[in-house]
């Protein structure tokens, strides 16, 4: 989980800095996840990675900044998402695993991923769940802690009898199957999210509240005019 979670992105993020610092251009995505915040049961290893990562990649983005550098490295936070990760598994648990709830589909991060390549920010955050566990890590990590162990175990399994594929933790398996970009819940998924629409399109809401703000300040003023 370390080598290829952790150490995989690390290994990809030198691999391009040498080709981006000379020519002093680039941007790196680094994909991160709610659970770079807030951990989970049953997913230490995981979740020790995806820490990692953030605390990688905010590292090199300073290191950047301290060379005036035009090489950008950026990181998208995603929610469980509906992929063949949970056909592969080496599973100890007592049922079939699956995403924590809400489950999103995973064109949406894809999209993510690319409006940040051509759109560089510091972090970009995919589902509004992603948004309520990382803000909620902040404000109130302790009744967190109560919560995910009283329900994080049961929410990362099913009853329903789906595939499974063995484990491809250690070598890879059927490299010559396409299985897909979905996985075994179409039917929890969301195709749609609001936090991401919302985040893609800041500019526009920004500019439609000061709008508004403006025009309810002229009325204001004009109201008090005829008073």
């Amino acid at each position: 989980m370390t080598e290829v979670t952790y150490y995989g992105q690390v290994y990809g993020t030198q691999a391009a800095l040498r080709r981006m610092r000379p020519r002093d251009r680039g941007v790196i995505v680094n994909v991160c996840s709610a659970m770079a915040y807030r951990s989970i049961p049953l997913q230490s290893a995981y979740c020790g990675a995806k820490h990692a990562i953030v605390g990688y990649s905010e590292s090199v983005m300073t290191e950047l900044a301290h060379e005036r550098s035009n090489v950008r490295v950026c990181m998208a936070q995603l929610p469980g998402l509906n992929t063949p990760q949970f056909n592969w598994n080496l599973n100890k648990m007592d049922h079939h695993p699956m995403p924590v709830p809400p489950i999103f589909q995973p064109e949406l991060p894809a999209r993510a991923i690319v409006y940040l390549a051509e759109h560089p920010r510091r972090n970009i955050w995919v589902g509004v769940s992603t948004a309520y566990t990382i803000l909620g890590e902040r404000l109130a990590p302790k009744l967190l802690d109560f919560y995910l162990g009283r329900t994080g175990v049961k929410s990362q399994q099913t009853q329903r009898e789906l595939p499974r594929w063995g484990s491809n933790v250690y070598a890879p398996q059927d490299a010559d199957i396409d299985r897909g970009a979905h996985g075994s819940f179409d039917d929890q998924a969301h195709a749609d999210d609001p936090l991401l629409w919302a985040s893609i399109h800041r500019g526009a809401l920004l500019g439609g509240l000061l709008a508004v703000a403006a025009a309810g300040a002229g009325l204001a003023t004009a109201i008090r005019r005829v008073r």
